[in-house]
């Protein structure tokens, strides 16, 4: 059964929508898509990332392939299994894991010390099933993660054996399978080079993965299925996905960027990979979807105009409904929809990509790039390039300090800050100086370097409360480097209308990655160093809040400062 989907939207946006149906019919632009046609977008790269259209049916193919990995995984006697990667290439695993109750499925994409060994304290190593996820191979992450997690394996069963715990997940000839066959891994899955990481999906960085913990892949593939002949409709307005993306770049280019994310608790990790793949492929040329994941709610009459809001239910939950009712009776864009089942959410991952292409082609974008990602990784580089040199990072000096807490930001943007802070300086007055930037339509961004945990995240989600409820501007919440890879596209490169507060500290633990000079430590902080200088390059209002090495007793002050 095709996953439902139905809109509410003010008579203005109504009438630009029906305007678009027509030009799209009209132009033959869903029937040019599926021809791999590049002028839809902006004419440059574009057909060479549109494998995903057909991955569905190409996945058919390695149907019998999953299954023997599987029963190889439970026959062979793992009890746990240990996903490696960053973006695309691990965010569609968590959603499959979260959504299905795979307790025993773990996935690692946080360079934070403190995360790989609280995610290392679970495992039985020995019984411990690792999978490298990257389609370059050349990802810094996932790469320090294989590196670290082979070293100890091989202490604890030695080299000839450790390899046999190992399974990749790459694209052909990347340097993630000549490590593969290097180290003798059981088992290298190849993924297709036209397919972009956060369309990756339905293809062998989801598939894989959800065979290993056990899903009937089949199933999974036959439900998306409908979702993708649904898609091929030549009528917009008929079209499962056209219709979403037109609705959704209709309202960006109408001023309404804020896609805000509501879902049944069941699926409420399907709400991390649509922030990928909607703020990475829209966040570019000073253009952007800003996605809204998981905020505190409102009353409905403090949402600002500058949001459209997505609804994902399951068909026996209600959570919200009053809510998403509420919200299109004050005139606000509306999109509901209803999944029968989990098993049905293969449906929204194909859904969701195509609608993000079609809105791209709106915008006038090609949705298929990231440049802003890749400059953070130069920055973050050329800051461990550096330590490899000189055993340190460059030093660094905070523009204010009080009870351990530093400040960080540019010469600029300080002296701004202590302009409105007057002769009372002290951070509870430079926090206020900061929020005090937040304009009409803007957004606030919480970006965190610390470790990603029920009290971490806890503590963070009350003091993004704190500013949604002062300032009622839509905020967001990352956790660092994951957000890298995500978000972090739209931040530093789609519209100028965020401001930023990132939050770093130091280690208590720390341990060096097996072949370098430098730690996780130091990766962890050459790429918040990275992403927040770029931040600042691209002259957007950004502070660094340095917390020192207790995170909790960091973040219940600055809750109490805000």
């Amino acid at each position: 059964m095709l996953n439902s989907l139905t809109y509410s939207l003010p008579e203005n946006l109504e009438t630009a929508v029906r305007a678009t149906f027509d030009e799209w019919q009209k132009e033959n632009k869903i029937s040019r898509i599926w021809a791999k046609d590049a002028s839809v977008w902006t004419d440059t790269d574009e057909a060479k990332w549109l494998g995903w259209l057909d991955s569905t049916q190409a996945e058919f193919q390695k149907v019998q392939e999953y299954r023997d990995f599987a029963d190889d995984v439970k026959s062979s006697g793992f009890t746990d299994v240990l996903l490696m990667g960053m973006g695309g290439s691990s965010l569609c695993p968590e959603v499959l894991a979260i959504t299905f109750g795979r307790e025993n499925f773990h996935v690692l994409d946080s360079t934070v010390p403190a995360q790989i060994k609280a995610i290392e304290a679970k495992l039985p190593l020995e019984k411990t099933l690792f999978i490298v996820a990257s389609k370059s191979g050349s990802t810094l992450e996932p790469n320090t993660f294989k590196q670290y997690f082979f070293e100890t394996l091989v202490e604890t069963v030695g080299k000839e054996n450790a390899g046999k715990q190992f399974v990749a997940i790459t694209d052909p000839d990347s340097k993630m399978q000549k490590v593969a066959e290097s180290d003798g891994f059981r088992k290298i899955f190849f993924g297709n080079p036209e397919i972009g990481g956060r369309f990756s999906a339905l293809s062998p960085f989801g598939m894989a993965a959800g065979a290993a913990m056990g899903l009937d892949v089949e199933d999974f593939l036959t439900r998306a299925s409908e979702m993708v002949e649904a898609c091929k409709n030549e009528n917009p307005q008929g079209n499962a996905g056209a219709l979403l993306g037109i609705i959704l770049g209709v309202c960006q280019t109408n001023a309404i960027d804020k896609l805000t994310i509501f879902t049944s608790p069941e699926i409420y990790d399907l709400g991390a990979w649509l922030e990928q793949l909607i703020a990475e492929s829209t966040g570019k040329q000073d253009v952007s979807i800003i996605p809204v994941d998981r905020e505190p709610l409102l009353p409905v009459e403090d949402y600002s105009d500058d949001r459209v809001f997505a609804y994902l239910k399951l068909a026996n939950d209600n959570s919200f409904d009053e809510k998403i009712d509420a919200l299109a009776v004050k005139g606000h864009p509306v999109v509901k929809i209803e999944l029968p089942e989990k098993a049905n959410l293969g449906q929204e991952f194909f859904r969701w990509e195509f609608a993000t292409a079609v809105a791209g082609a709106i915008m006038k974008i090609n949705p298929f790039n990231q440049p802003d990602v890749e400059s953070a990784k130069i920055e973050a580089k050329k800051l461990t390039e550096e330590y490899e040199e000189t055993g340190e990072l460059p030093s660094e000096s905070p523009f204010f300090e009080e009870s351990g807490v530093k400040l960080f930001t540019s010469a600029e943007y300080a002296e701004k800050l202590s302009e409105y802070a007057g002769d009372n300086k002290s951070l509870k007055k430079y926090l206020e100086a900061h929020l005090a930037h937040l304009q009409e339509n803007d957004y606030f961004a919480l970006l965190a370097y610390i470790e990603m945990n029920a009290e971490t995240e806890e503590l963070l989600q009350k003091i993004r409360g704190k500013v949604l409820n002062q300032e009622l501007t839509a905020t967001c919440l990352g956790f660092g480097p994951r957000f890298l890879h995500s978000t972090g596209q739209a931040y530093k490169g789609g519209a100028n209308n965020g401001v930023f507060l990132q939050i770093t500290s130091d280690d208590a633990e720390d341990f060096r990655v097996p072949g370098q000079k430098y730690t996780f430590g130091v990766v962890k902080a050459a790429q918040a160093r990275g992403d927040f200088q770029v931040l600042l390059d691209r002259e957007r209002r950004a502070l660094r809040v340095h917390i020192g090495v207790n995170v909790k007793d960091g973040l219940e002050q600055l809750l109490e400062l805000i």
